[in-house]
């Protein structure tokens, strides 16, 4: 299983998508499209920008470029110019996704078999 979160700093509140497949580039933009169908567009309804911070490594790094082919059919859809701002190498521990959110999802799946994607 692979989480991929996006914490709404505005709104002080994280959306967690959790795939049972692999970390690819095309699964962080496919969450990052549902967080934007599902919540963003709503709660923002005005945006024409969206900013994302992200590591610079794995799916959603600096030099994959299919995390970019991704996002730039993600901002043809929606209308909304994408900024990426990659977090410098080893500075992961500085986002704050992984501080808000991963951790007590670390903390809820420790020693759980995952059966399903719903977790009390």
């Amino acid at each position: 299983m692979a989480p991929y979160g996006v914490y709404d700093i505005a709104a002080n509140q994280g959306w967690v998508n959790v795939g049972i497949d692999a970390d690819t580039a095309e699964f962080a933009v496919e969450s990052i499209r549902r967080w934007w169908q599902r919540l963003g567009k709503e709660r923002y309804p005005k945006a024409r920008t969206l900013t994302i911070t992200a590591d610079c490594g794995g799916s959603n790094g600096a030099r994959v470029r299919l995390w970019k082919r991704e996002l730039q059919r993600f901002a043809d859809e929606t209308g909304l110019g994408v900024t990426v701002a990659h977090l410098p190498p080893g500075t992961s521990k500085w986002n704050r996704i992984e501080h808000r959110l991963f951790a007590y999802i670390s903390q809820n799946w420790r020693g759980k078999p995952l059966v399903s994607h719903h977790v009390s």
